[in-house]
């Protein structure tokens, strides 16, 4: 029986043993670490891909298929598309091998990876930023193969390139930290699922394969609930390495085979799974690499005393997308929640709200800004190890007379869209507070510092991170000599804060809206 004649899945076998030959000319086998995480659950395995050459698994692929080009097909140049990592993997074949490429990009790409595409290709790589989307990239490129009559790599819909990536499990399969009783695999195109699931299985029948998609870009998913790829409507880019509208068919075939089962995962927690990565083990992972891990802590119970394998796939992320991961995920392990409470607009009430219903609890976010002379509605985001705290908070609320409303993930919040009415203020002073960040800092600050008739009006604080919390801080006066004389008297550092001094004349007229 010729191999074009063999089932999918044994032609992937065979395809997977000739690229271990392949491969290791281009790059390494990458290591296998353990993820020691605090507390009872499974013992976690992370295959570290991010080591690899190009940062991420898909050299493993575009190098294999490269390498059994024919000399005229290589004359012919090759031509791809790709949101970044399988382009870096084109062009350190194409730079390896002396073959011209050119590779379609999305004109979004991060330009972390535009830029690596350049270091591994030199001159042998062309970038062409075109679209919106990997769609749009993959139009222009198949175009410029009709024209051209380049060889289109695939990122992942061909059976060599599939084969490449199933190379990474045969390493797991060798490093002798195995078997596995489950792996979780994220999904975008679904090569890198198809390839290491074929092999998992064959060494280990009794695994569970867990495929794992963004929540707004399950394609696989989508899939195999309809029996064929489908394309979905729209897809989420958070996770831009799995950003695929429509799952490959090769992959299909063989997922709807090996997978037990395919979950989905928010960008919250996969954010939450990429500081879980930092701390345990120092790598900064790329919102796809950490969506297996993502699915992992999900199931962390139910996973209990299993050895469970997990891919980190990518590190290629943007350098400004890292300050957004950190912000959205906050302190860490604890749980929280945005709180809007309304009290009397009057000297002293926010002091009392922090004393009887906040008192101890950890303020990340603290918004607010004067609209209303009865009332305010400032806006916090509280954190908690114990989510027990939280829950407590609406029966504290109301006992104590507070009305409120949840806003935990309002749009208006995650944006900081402060309002402020500079017309109700009568002699308006606005600080910059830099304290050390400890529990119940802002409090003492506030407690000490802010007395008399002074009333809050504006307060704008997110906590960073840092081991110092950044404020600024507005408040109004009945007088200006009373104003002048807080701004005159108040020390530049004290307990508690390293820094507070007042604005300048211009900030405070545009804050004021003047």
């Amino acid at each position: 029986m010729n191999r074009e004649e063999l089932p999918l899945d044994r032609q992937l076998r065979q395809e997977i043993l000739f690229a271990r030959e392949r491969v290791y000319r281009f790059g390494q086998a990458t290591p296998l670490e353990r993820l020691n995480l605090p507390g009872p659950g499974p013992e976690i395995w992370v295959k570290r891909e991010d080591l690899s050459p190009v940062k991420a698994y898909k050299w493993r692929g575009a190098c294999n298929r490269m390498a059994v080009l024919s000399p005229a097909e290589a004359r012919r140049g090759v031509v791809t598309a790709s949101a970044g990592n399988h382009a870096q993997g084109v062009a350190l074949a194409a730079r390896t091998l002396g073959i011209k490429a050119r590779v379609y990009m999305p004109r979004s790409t991060p330009k972390v990876k535009q830029n690596a595409v350049l270091h591994h290709g030199g001159e042998f790589v062309e970038i062409h930023l075109t679209g919106d989307s990997y769609d749009e990239a993959v139009s222009a490129a198949r175009a410029d193969e009709t024209a051209s009559g380049a060889v289109y790599i695939h990122a992942y819909d061909d059976l060599k390139v599939m084969a490449g990536q199933g190379t990474m499990a045969d390493e797991v399969v060798l490093s002798g930290h195995g078997p596995f009783d489950a792996a979780y695999l994220q999904i975008g195109g679904g090569g890198m699922a198809a390839g290491v699931s074929t092999w998992l299985k064959t060494y280990w029948p009794d695994i569970e394969i867990v495929g794992v998609e963004g929540v707004g870009q399950a394609s696989m998913k989508a899939a195999l609930a309809a029996g064929k790829p489908v394309a979905l409507e729209s897809v989420d880019l958070f996770c831009d390495g799995t950003a695929v509208r429509k799952a490959g068919e090769l992959p299909f075939q063989i997922c709807q085979n090996t997978m037990d089962r395919v979950e989905t995962v928010t960008n919250a927690e996969v954010s939450d799974a990429i500081r879980t990565l930092w701390e345990g083990l120092r790598c900064i992972s790329e919102p796809s690499g950490a969506m297996g891990l993502a699915a992992v802590l999900n199931n962390r119970e139910a996973l209990a005393g299993k050895r469970i394998l997990v891919v980190l796939c990518g590190a290629n992320i943007d350098f400004l997308q890292l300050g957004l991961i950190a912000q959205s995920v906050g302190s860490g392990t604890k749980t929280s929640r945005t709180l809007r409470v309304r009290i009397p607009e009057r000297a002293g009430t926010m002091l009392k709200l922090l004393d009887t219903c906040f008192e101890g609890l950890d303020i990340a976010d603290f918004q607010y800004g004067k609209t209303s002379e009865d009332e305010a509605w400032p806006v916090f985001t509280i954190h908690a190890d114990d989510p027990a705290v939280l829950d407590a908070l609406p029966e504290k609320l109301d006992a104590n007379g507070f009305a409120w409303q949840d806003l935990t993930g309002a749009v208006d919040v995650a944006f900081r869209a402060i309002p402020l009415r500079g017309d109700l203020l009568a002699n308006a002073a606005f600080l910059r507070l830099d304290f050390y960040e400890r529990p119940g800092a802002l409090h003492d600050f506030l407690g000490q510092r802010i007395r008399g008739n002074a009333s809050l009006c504006y307060f704008n604080y997110r906590q960073s991170g840092e081991r110092i919390g950044r404020a600024l801080i507005g408040l109004d006066f009945p007088s200006p000599y009373e104003r002048d004389a807080l701004l005159m008297t108040i020390p530049s550092q004290g307990d508690g804060y390293r820094l507070c001094e007042p604005v300048d004349e211009e900030t405070r007229k545009r804050l004021l809206g003047s």
